[in-house]
């Protein structure tokens, strides 16, 4: 048997994700009362229209995202963002500054690897932008070096975001391991290795879009 557990928050109207950045518009752009003349009697169609920026939701960053010549969402292997195999490592409550002793000697090499801080807990409301746990650029260089193939956390950032400096995001994108921020509901995940999924839309020249990340879990 398997289970699908979805790691994703859902994106509305008026969203804030990151603190600075315009939330998302969701309209019409047909609406099923506007539609009617184009169709047969009873027959309608909806044609929505959402205006956002690209770090909207639960999202992936690739190599472009900071590398003017790094991979766009175009070029990312699907072998790294799709049916991967994966680890979790939870963090104990309180916690801030990550670093490489959490994965301890894991044989992470050709895994996605998630980080369960448990701020998701705070989505929705001010704490969720405050004192938010990051992983340090020791442990990003840790899980460079032993072969993770993406990174994902369920906080605000994957860096520390008290300074301009992104070592994080640097080391792992330069590494072509995309990034996934903003995830959820990780306490629902097994201790024992799962596969995992968070496929973005096929854009070039963009660095970051959201996804529908889930767990398929062996049961």
């Amino acid at each position: 048997m398997k289970r699908l557990i979805d790691l994703s928050h859902s994106i509305e109207h008026g969203l804030i994700t990151y603190k600075g950045l315009p939330a998302p518009i969701i309209c019409d752009f047909l609406s099923r009362e506007d539609s009617r003349s184009h169709y047969a009697d009873g027959t309608t169609f909806h044609i929505g229209k959402i205006e956002m920026v690209a770090n909207t939701g639960t999202y992936i960053d690739s190599p472009f995202h900071r590398y003017a010549n790094g991979k766009d969402l175009s070029e990312l292997a699907l072998e790294s963002i799709a049916d991967v195999e994966c680890m979790l490592f939870r963090v104990a409550s309180g916690s801030r500054a990550i670093g490489p002793e959490l994965f301890s000697d894991a044989d992470v090499r050709g895994k996605a690897v998630l980080v369960q801080t448990g701020w998701a807990v705070h989505w929705g409301t001010d704490q969720y932008f405050e004192n938010h746990p990051y992983l340090t650029a020791a442990a990003a260089a840790w899980l460079k070096n032993a072969g993770a193939v993406l990174v994902g956390i369920d906080s605000l950032n994957i860096d520390d975001i008290s300074t301009g400096e992104r070592p994080v995001h640097s080391t792992l994108l330069a590494a072509d391991i995309p990034i996934v921020e903003h995830m959820c509901n990780l306490e629902a995940l097994p201790d024992a290795p799962f596969r995992f999924h968070a496929v973005p839309v096929k854009v070039k020249q963009f660095g970051t879009f959201p996804v529908r990340a889930y767990a398929i879990v062996e049961e």
